[in-house]
């Protein structure tokens, strides 16, 4: 009679965490932030003004529609080939949003496979996985990546892969240690008492009770692979030319960022924005979720 009780008591604190963080008016706002730049960047065709790959010379470094010589249609102005930077952070708003989300999906799927079965299963399989999180934690994330992209090659699924392939060691030190705290209780022992298999258990038992810290770390570390994508993309070995990408337009304006400041400076705003969009709605969702941080 206990094992259906646990997954009903999961679903009512999970809806009275929901209601905690709508009601932190901040976290929301942020969350609004992130919709809208995740709506620019799926109707990215329909609401950018110009062709973001369209060049033209005669307006070359245009500045801003608000400074002499700019022009109310390219409101941002344009860069060193004439192109708009407005068009363009639209469409770079794909990438980064694409990336971000598919690197989180791929690492939090590997991690909780890998942290349920480190957690539960335990012996051989916990020592070879911890020391497998351990070496992997052992080296800097980013010259990771880079000599990863490096040996690659540069492009959107190499990059997916390199941010990836260390990016799942995070939430599978959690779920291992949620679930090596969830496996000792009632309905667990119970579900093992009736002959539940062990990845019945795993998937259908604990993985449902452990999922809420989870949801946190994976909001909080697509912030973090943003930046990533975007420092790779700055150095070069990113998304490549002419594909629009924040870290390459900020990249593409360093060299005159003192005559034409808007090449650069407004790419970086839209990566400041959105990571501090997504930081401050983790943080309410830390909050909201994470039992340590409530009264």
């Amino acid at each position: 009679m206990l094992v259906p009780e646990a997954p009903q008591k999961a679903e009512s604190i999970f809806h009275r965490n929901l209601a905690t963080f709508a009601a932190n008016r901040l976290a929301m706002a942020s969350a609004v932030v992130v919709v809208l730049f995740v709506l620019m960047a799926v109707l990215a065709p329909f609401v950018a003004p110009h062709d973001p790959n369209e060049t033209d010379l005669f307006r070359r470094m245009q500045p801003p529609a608000w400074l002499p010589g700019g022009e109310w249609s390219y409101a941002l102005g344009c860069d060193a080939l004439g192109r708009d930077i407005l068009s363009r952070i639209i469409y770079g708003a794909r990438i980064s949003i694409f990336i971000g989300t598919a690197v989180i999906l791929v690492a939090t799927s590997i991690g909780i496979l890998a942290g349920l079965a480190s957690g539960y299963l335990r012996g051989w399989v916990d020592v070879v996985i911890s020391r497998i999180v351990d070496i992997l934690l052992g080296f800097p994330y980013l010259i990771f990546a880079i000599g990863l992209m490096a040996m690659m090659g540069p492009g959107l699924w190499n990059i997916i892969l390199a941010l990836a392939y260390k990016e799942w060691v995070i939430p599978c030190r959690v779920v291992r240690g949620e679930t090596l705290v969830t496996r000792e209780l009632e309905y667990v022992e119970a579900a093992r008492a009736l002959g539940a298999s062990r990845w019945h258990i795993m998937l259908r038992e604990i993985l449902p009770n452990i999922l809420s810290p989870v949801i946190v770390v994976s909001t909080i570390r697509m912030a973090h692979v943003i930046i990533l994508e975007a420092s790779l993309s700055f150095l070069g070995l990113g998304v490549q030319p002419p594909t629009a990408s924040w870290g390459s337009m900020v990249a593409d304006g360093r060299a005159f960022i003192l005559e034409a400041w808007w090449v650069s400076t407004f790419p970086g705003l839209a990566i400041l924005l959105l990571v501090l969009a997504i930081n401050v709605a983790s943080q309410g969702l830390r909050d909201a979720f994470d039992p340590r941080f409530q009264e």
